[in-house]
């Protein structure tokens, strides 16, 4: 099975949890790992290129998902829309998309970049909470999709939706230090995203991609 993933620290718990559940499972040699940005993986998906990835929810409409996503309820912190000239995140697809449904115009900047930019004092609008102040509604940037080997992708969400994935201080350390933050700003971080969807996040895709086409 080749999976493609994203290196953004809002899936690092799914990482760590997917390294876990292969090392405990028969089908660890089936397991191989195409890295890129978002829009690439979209799009490798649906060439076949990877069996199943967490691809942008707006290139999600017509292909086969688990209930897990990329989710934040109100802000997101790395997803921004910064003041200037329109220009959109080559790596998105999604957080493009919401900037024109919401009818914002301005820089789109997402994932690690972002939450640095935030970080270190940087001022923009906070997509997901703009979403939220339109909505009431969380936003799903993301879903866990797949074009083959169903029964253990579906297998592999409903583990992980009910898993607690602790991550150890040294990985903390060592992906903070990637990214020039600390652990305990990589720690607060995560606790502003989960992955289950539930109703409202279902409701909220929903009205998302109708109002995107």
């Amino acid at each position: 099975m080749l999976f493609g993933s994203i290196s953004y620290l809002n899936l690092l718990p799914f990482q760590l949890f997917l390294k876990r559940y292969i090392k405990n499972n028969a089908a660890k040699m089936s397991f191989r790992y195409k890295r890129a940005v978002p829009s690439q993986i979209n799009k490798s998906l649906k060439r076949r290129e990877v069996n199943a990835a967490f691809i942008s929810s707006v290139a999600s409409r017509n292909c086969t998902c688990t209930d897990l996503g990329i989710i934040a309820h109100k802000k997101v912190y790395s997803v921004l829309l910064l003041e200037g000239e329109n220009r959109e995140d080559p790596a998105s697809a999604t957080s493009n998309r919401l900037a024109k449904v919401l009818g914002l115009q301005g820089k789109v900047l997402i994932g690690d970049a972002a939450l640095k930019y935030y970080l270190d004092g940087g001022e923009g609008i906070d997509l997901a909470e703009a979403w939220y102040n339109k909505t009431g509604l969380p936003f799903v940037f993301a879903r866990l999709c797949y074009n083959k080997h169903g029964a253990e992708i579906e297998k592999l969400a409903r583990e992980f939706a009910k898993a607690k994935v602790s991550i150890p201080q040294y990985i903390l350390k060592r992906e903070a230090k990637k990214r020039g933050i600390t652990p305990k700003q990589l720690s607060w971080y995560l606790e502003h995203i989960y992955y289950k969807m539930d109703w409202k996040a279902k409701h909220s895709l929903k009205l998302f991609l109708r109002q995107s086409k």
